[in-house]
């Protein structure tokens, strides 16, 4: 009998480089998954959510472990509906929006079997990358410069209308 495959919650941090990043075109953390399912992809810090959490106390906890950035001002943005056949996966990802609770302190690689490195983009640079994916033929995606993890994909395709800011 094969194993039940189940829908699991996944959160992800859209920790922003700064309280007075500009509303339209936020510079936010993203960093190369590595060793995982969606492996030589982009995303944001986050993970699965544990039971009794909430996606606000995921999205902190994930971000504190994987970047030792603490949040601030933290709060829902958006969700995503992530279907991955290929891969036997299939998530509904929570979005969150935070600041970092100190601006002068780094992002560190915490868990280098997950991440190559954390680096700041703005959301015009990410907007780019995952229209450039959309278009490119399946075939075709090996020679895609950054190619994006399918829940931070599918916020542009699902949610056009969404920005991840404050205020």
């Amino acid at each position: 009998m094969a194993a039940q495959v189940q829908v699991r919650v996944g959160v992800g941090v859209f920790v922003l480089e700064s309280s007075n990043e500009p509303t339209d075109n936020p510079r936010f953390l993203i960093g190369k998954r590595i060793n995982s399912h969606g492996s030589g992809t982009y995303s944001l810090p986050g993970g699965h959510m544990e039971f009794g959490e909430t996606p606000e106390q995921c999205a902190a906890r994930e971000l504190l472990e994987e970047t030792g950035l603490q949040a601030s001002n933290l709060h829902s943005l958006t969700f995503t509906n992530d279907y991955m056949p290929a891969e036997d996966k299939h998530y509904v990802t929570l979005f969150t929006v935070c600041v970092r609770q100190n601006e002068n302190k780094s992002p560190q690689v915490l868990e280098p079997n997950k991440c190559e490195g954390w680096e700041w983009v703005s959301w015009e640079e990410l907007k780019t990358w995952a229209q450039k994916q959309i278009d490119t033929p399946q075939a075709a995606e090996k020679e895609l410069q950054r190619k994006l993890f399918l829940p931070l994909l599918n916020i542009i395709r699902e949610r056009p209308g969404v920005i991840p800011a404050i205020g």
